[in-house]
């Protein structure tokens, strides 16, 4: 796939990893459909950023664990552009969750924005790429998914669980959309990580460095553009993974 014109849906497009896939598909001649929760500001700045660039992009906010909110941000794309043949689902929630205080609700928010708000988006996004007969569709997993942390275990269930969706469209999709994830390791380590914690990150990774949104990018870009890789689940951790 030539990214140049086509239109992409990105949730979690304000902040961090959803940022900068919106700002590298545009860079590509992307037209961006971008979704935001609570970081209006931040989706602003992104919107107007793009606009300089010279795309006609939108924002438009919503709570993807919604399925009312999860039609209604389809429903703008479609009227904004007509089709969408990119969707990346991008928007997420993570924090600690210890088992002894983990609570009912964490685990309902945790998994309905990670888990179920990608399940709603890529169902009805994916009528509409079978409709087109084309589409590309990338989830962004985690090595948690892989590798389970007990003091973030909704986390990580919900990101266990993405992988599997992702294979699972891959085949239920197939041949018309291609449906792969990108599993980050410790990329853009939340502001508030403690000194300390930092360090055992970087422990744990062999090439003894943190990832940059410019190795997810890259990623992002290849699954993109390749026409005969589906159901892939593309680790980019450094080798974290492996410790």
């Amino acid at each position: 796939m030539d990214l140049e014109g086509k239109v992409a849906l990105v949730t979690g497009a304000a902040k961090r990893l959803g940022r900068s896939l919106a700002l590298a598909l545009a860079e590509r001649g992307a037209e961006v459909a971008i979704h935001y929760h609570a970081s209006e500001r931040q989706a602003h700045q992104l919107l107007a950023q793009l606009k300089r660039a010279g795309g006609k992009p939108i924002a438009v906010p919503g709570d993807v664990s919604q399925a009312a909110d999860v039609d209604r941000i389809v429903e703008a794309a479609m009227q904004a552009f007509g089709r969408i043949e990119i969707l990346i689902n991008c928007a997420a929630v993570f924090y600690r969750t210890p088992f002894a205080t983990l609570t009912e609700a964490d685990w309902d928010r945790v998994l309905g924005v990670n888990l179920k708000g990608p399940f709603l988006l890529c169902q009805r996004v994916g009528a509409i790429m079978l409709r087109q007969g084309r589409g590309k569709i990338l989830n962004l997993a985690d090595i948690g998914g892989m590798k389970i942390w007990a003091e973030y275990l909704p986390y990580s269930v919900s990101k266990a669980g993405l992988i599997a969706l992702t294979q699972g469209l891959a085949k239920a999709l197939a041949p018309a959309v291609q449906v792969n994830a990108i599993a980050p390791g410790a990329v853009l380590l939340p502001e508030d990580t403690p000194p300390e914690e930092r360090d055992r990150a970087l422990r744990r990774i062999p090439l003894g460095r943190l990832g940059s949104p410019e190795d997810i990018v890259r990623a992002a870009v290849y699954l993109l553009e390749s026409d005969f890789v589906t159901g892939e689940v593309l680790s980019v951790d450094g080798g974290q993974r492996l410790t």
